[in-house]
């Protein structure tokens, strides 16, 4: 596969962007190798400069759920556009976008637009603590709910992916008030709570985890965190931004049957475009000002066309619910057709799927939080992906993300990736 225009572009970008990316995880520094240029996209393919075609697992890490460039999305912001890419001012478009969330997620009474999923954990871990009165919050080892300082304490995704363990920046103060627990293990949570009893401000979580590859909650561990909470005047944060309409038209919280306090969206509510949003009671979110005192502004908040582009998306959803039925059928097929190719590949493996979120993990063991999606073999995952994205299938580039799949994958596509799969398991069984 040719990719000189994509490393000609990345040397060039090294002279004038750290790292030649402008987020971590693009470098490919972990599976090594040059990252690929993408031109653009369109259904369930990614075209690079080179003009090489693959068939896409990210999604732009999840919200293209009906796939990339869908008509009716871009249209809306075609049409937006000519009316200013900004006002700086409220919208009829906004309460439109509000009203649509909370008639889809029905215990979010109030939502407040924001302009990333980071910005998004970021208030309400804010909004939490100005409520409560309280400083600490707890969250779980692997989970990364953006690069907000409080949350880069033993987080998953790029810093899992780069092994940063200590990041420069994050004071000490900070780092003292973040409390951190492993995934899944209820145990611990208690024990934090019980040396804690009355600073605790709240727990975030991802309910279902992305950011350590796809990491399922155990029986009865999020109905525990729940109780915890409710025992002791913790607020509940989920961090939806990606299972927030993927899973299910009212996300997690509906799939799983656990109803958060405070709930965080990222770009799925703009079909990909930079916008995210927090919402929860009506008690809680009345904090906010101007209702209340606890401050969040932003000129971009609600910009109106990721307002169009998010209320397009989730509309089409909201009407079509069999979608997530057609989505989940697409990813038990996958799943079936990756199992037989590790069986008879010899590999140690695991596979996570929940819904539209799967990951392979190169392991012995149950892959069920932070240590046990470490302790896997992830050279050979970086022997995977490299094998597959000759093949033209596009995986994320770290052992430690989940893939996400969107509805514009034919079976045709499921049934190359699976072939690639086979292909690629045997090369790597050839080289060693």
């Amino acid at each position: 596969m040719n990719i000189q225009k994509s490393k000609s572009l990345f040397e060039r970008a090294q002279n004038s962007i750290p790292g030649g990316v402008n987020s971590p995880v693009r470098a490919f520094k972990s599976v090594g190798g040059n990252p690929i240029f993408i031109q653009r996209a369109k259904g369930a393919y990614l075209y690079d400069e080179d003009g090489n075609r693959y068939i896409d697992y990210i999604a732009s890490w999840g919200p293209m759920i009906l796939g990339h460039a869908y008509e009716p999305v871009v249209k809306a912001i075609q049409q937006k556009a000519t009316e200013s890419t900004s006002f700086g001012a409220p919208t009829e478009l906004e309460v439109d976008m509000a009203e649509l969330i909370k008639g889809m997620v029905p215990n979010v009474d109030l939502i407040r637009m924001v302009s990333s999923g980071t910005e998004a954990c970021m208030s309400a871990v804010r909004l939490a603590r100005g409520f409560t009165g309280r400083n600490k919050i707890i969250k779980f080892e692997g989970c990364y709910h953006g690069h907000a300082d409080s949350f880069l304490v033993k987080a998953g995704s790029g810093v899992a992916t780069f092994n940063i363990q200590t990041v420069p920046g994050v004071t000490a103060g900070v780092a003292n008030d973040t409390l951190t627990a492993p995934y899944n293990d209820l145990q611990a949570v208690e024990a934090l709570v019980a040396a804690h009893p009355t600073e605790i401000a709240a727990v975030i979580i991802e309910p279902v985890a992305g950011n350590m590859g796809c990491i399922l909650p155990e029986p009865g561990f999020l109905e525990g965190l729940r109780q915890i909470c409710t025992d002791n005047n913790i607020i509940l944060i989920f961090d939806e931004v990606m299972t927030g309409f993927r899973l299910a038209p009212g996300g997690a919280q509906e799939r799983l049957q656990i109803d958060a306090d405070l709930v965080t969206y990222g770009k799925v509510i703009g079909a990909g475009m930079p916008v995210g949003a927090f919402g929860g009671r009506s008690e809680i979110m009345q904090h906010i000002a101007p209702l209340g005192s606890v401050y969040q502004a932003g000129t971009l908040s609600g910009n109106p066309l990721a307002m169009v582009a998010g209320f397009t998306l989730l509309s089409e959803l909201h009407n079509n619910p069999s979608i997530y039925q057609e989505l989940d059928e697409k990813t038990i097929y996958l799943k079936a057709g990756l199992i037989n190719a590790f069986d008879a590949s010899g590999f140690p493996y695991v596979i996570n799927q929940l819904g539209s979120m799967i990951s392979v993990h190169f392991s012995e063991q149950p892959v069920k939080d932070f240590a046990s999606a470490s302790a896997a073999t992830n050279t050979l995952f970086n022997k995977f992906f490299h094998a597959m994205l000759n093949r033209g299938i596009y995986l994320p580039p770290s052992a430690f993300e989940s893939w996400f799949l969107n509805n514009a994958l034919t079976y045709e596509d499921l049934d190359l990736t699976i072939l690639a799969v086979n292909e690629s398991l045997l090369e790597i069984q050839q080289s060693m």
